[in-house]
């Protein structure tokens, strides 16, 4: 069994993730070298893997000017670096495991693909979703003809209020021109979902939607810029209450651990002062309705797939969070609800709704996709290896297509048009076939 050595660029969750599962399979994966900036971050893979002192660098140019040090590098730095370190890494011969998006525009995510394809390596991007037992578990429905041929989908991503306001209000996400807009940043999953489901290709896109809330003209009367400041009328009521949230709310590591951009340790990193810090300089500690972001809190996106199937997409901040989705076929009705890992069939024949039994998974949504990420991780072994026989990882060119219709249906919604997808597909180099 060849053991596969990995470079990893970028340090933060998403690298620890990865290399971490990688770690619980030391004959599959190997973690020899690491590049990132921040010390802490750094100095805990290098002791977590065991990594030579020659084999940690502050930044990832300094590791792609090396020879090549491994067969497979993760990129899982944040959007706006995906680009050049993948570029360099396949050029120089390296396998990727590349956090999603892919990059932060159309023409870059084109790039990547027909760089990979020049170059002749293979590049996984980190749609966790394909390989959680939840969305699996669909996918074998499906493709079984349980509920006869599809003819229209509506899924609903939820990404609940606390999520919209940690990350794409006051967090990383917040300005598209920094990072991607939504349907990239957070969608990009549920657009390559319902892609994969369906196995038929997108024609038509059409998108409506904005950012209607978190907004100045929302901000209680005398509430002051920055929330930390403690002076607000409605700091008792409001649930974006920073305090509540990062500082107050121990048991809540991943608020707490982004906003301080401490490592996450089980002897708990994060402390009050550093996080009390962070609230006091950081965006973090801002006023979520005035905190300098652009990006969308709702958008719908209506999509047209070859055979005339409809399908509808609604993300939006106003909810709990989950993502849910109804399938509706020639045979029969699938919902499925993955906050509660429910999936039922409803069956025109004999009139019956059926529950059907998902995988236990052993992770939570949180932190690891219900599943997906042990999943990727597993699947990545036998994808890299030549073996692969399973039907979610997908080739770089199909995951860009999958993204270039949230651009085209980001085009659409800034110019109120109905986008060709063929068209689109054609300004950057790739057939829709």
């Amino acid at each position: 069994m060849k053991t596969y050595k990995v470079l990893l660029i970028g340090a933060g969750n998403r690298g620890n993730r990865y290399t971490g599962i990688m770690h619980k399979v030391p004959e599959k994966f190997k973690v020899v070298a690491v590049a990132e900036p921040i010390d802490r971050r750094r100095n805990s893979i290098k002791e977590k893997h065991g990594i030579a002192d020659d084999m940690c660098f502050n930044s990832w140019q300094e590791a792609l000017s090396q020879p090549k040090l491994a067969d497979l590098a993760i990129i899982s730095t944040m959007d706006e670096m995906h680009y050049e370190p993948a570029l360099k890494a396949i050029e120089l011969g390296y396998d990727l495991l590349l956090e999603k998006p892919v990059a932060q525009t159309a023409k870059e995510c084109a790039d990547i693909a027909l760089a990979a394809e020049k170059h002749g390596v293979k590049v996984l991007v980190c749609h966790v979703l394909r390989y959680s037992p939840f969305y699996c578990k669909i996918k074998q429905l499906l493709m079984n003809g349980t509920i006869g041929d599809i003819m229209s989908v509506v899924a609903v991503e939820g990404v609940g209020n606390l999520h919209q306001s940690h990350s794409y209000v006051r967090g990383n996400w917040h300005k598209e021109s920094e990072t991607t807009p939504m349907l990239l940043a957070k969608c990009c999953h549920d657009i390559d979902i319902l892609q994969w489901l369906l196995d038929k290709n997108c024609k038509k896109v059409q998108s409506f939607g904005s950012l209607a809330h978190f907004t100045p003209e929302y901000a209680p009367k005398g509430a002051p810029v920055r929330c930390y400041d403690g002076t607000c009328p409605e700091n008792d009521t409001c649930p974006y209450n920073c305090k509540k949230l990062y500082f107050d709310d121990k048991n809540n590591s991943w608020f707490r651990e982004a906003c301080t951009k401490a490592v996450a340790k089980s002897d708990g990193a994060t402390t009050d002062e550093e996080v009390d810090l962070a609230l006091k300089t950081t965006d973090y500690g801002l006023c979520v309705y005035h905190a300098n972001n652009d990006v969308v809190d709702h958008q719908v996106v209506n999509m047209e797939f070859e055979g005339g199937v409809t399908v509808n997409l609604s993300m939006n901040a106003f909810n709990k969070g989950g993502r849910y989705i109804r399938v509706f076929g020639t045979k029969g009705e699938l919902y499925a609800n993955m906050g509660d890992e429910s999936i039922t069939v409803y069956n025109f024949e004999n009139k019956k709704h059926e529950a059907v039994s998902v995988s236990a998974i052993d992770e939570s949504i949180l932190s690891g996709h219900g599943g997906g990420d042990s999943g990727i991780v597993s699947e990545l072994y036998e994808y890299l290896s030549g073996d692969y026989k399973g039907v979610s990882a997908a080739d770089i060119k199909i995951s860009v297509k999958n993204h270039l219709i949230g651009f085209a249906a980001e085009k659409s919604r800034r110019n109120d048009t109905v986008e060709s997808i063929d068209k689109f597909f054609k300004e950057y180099g790739f057939d829709n076939d």
